[in-house]
């Protein structure tokens, strides 16, 4: 299994903190963002790569900061070439820009870059191996409001049979938490999901697209998790991950 994690946005909400360092790379209770990350993704044994997608403002930082981890799994930085969020290729887009670009044919966890969360993705890994199918992790913030600032998924006995982008009356308070695995069945998907022209930016709406085409299972996980989005979660999570 090969991992990606995403991290070529340009966060330009937590401007001026991202104006010279990406997100992922800023740092919760003293360790990098994408650090508490990859610790997780230790955890799994079976992925065997790590792959970073980064943009071309920020490859070098992620460059400089790999220099200096002690990685226990092989990482490698990937420069997926935008230079602005104008022209950037979007979460699915840099997707497929790595499996293209590293020649990957093989079970696939994708995991936002800003997101930081409690759940072990050991539990995820062990339902992926039973179901052998897409699987999205999920959260519920028990609170219709606040689910309106998100994709909002609407799930039958752990299977997905809907998905609404920040809907203003959703029909459900589950949400994505920007984990998701996919066998090697399912990158073909990818690439034909783009190349029909559909929005590569985000993934909840290819969730969308492909529930309708395969099963997508849906792990429901109570734990701690925060969407790194703003400055109030950015300090909430520092707060939370020191205690």
């Amino acid at each position: 299994m090969k991992c990606i994690i995403l991290a070529a946005g340009y966060a330009t909400r937590l401007y001026p903190l991202t104006k010279n360092t990406p997100k992922p790379l800023l740092k919760v209770a003293g360790k990098v963002m994408v650090e508490h990350i990859i610790s997780k993704v230790e955890e799994l044994d079976h992925v065997d790569n790590i792959y970073i997608v980064t943009n071309d403002k920020f490859s070098q930082d992620f460059l400089d900061w790999l220099h200096n981890f002690d990685a226990k799994k092989a990482i490698e930085v990937i420069n997926d070439g935008t230079k602005s969020n104008e022209d950037r290729l979007g979460a699915l887009g840099d997707v497929n820009y790595a499996i293209n670009t590293k020649n990957i044919d093989d079970d696939l966890i994708v995991i936002a870059g800003d997101n930081l969360f409690e759940f072990s993705l050991k539990d995820v890994a062990d339902i992926f191996k039973k179901t052998e199918s897409n699987l999205v992790v999920l959260h519920d913030v028990k609170d219709s409001e606040l689910a309106k600032q998100y994709g909002v998924v609407s799930a039958e006995k752990n299977v997905v049979v809907g998905f609404e982008e920040k809907p203003s009356s959703p029909k459900s308070t589950l949400i994505s938490t920007g984990v998701y695995i996919f066998p090697r069945k399912t990158l073909d998907l990818i690439k034909k999901y783009i190349d029909q022209g559909n929005n590569a930016d985000k993934t909840g709406d290819f969730i969308a697209w492909l529930h309708t085409r395969q099963t997508v299972y849906a792990h429901i996980t109570d734990k701690t998790w925060y969407d790194v989005g703003s400055l109030e979660q950015l300090e909430k999570a520092d707060k939370n991950f020191k205690g």
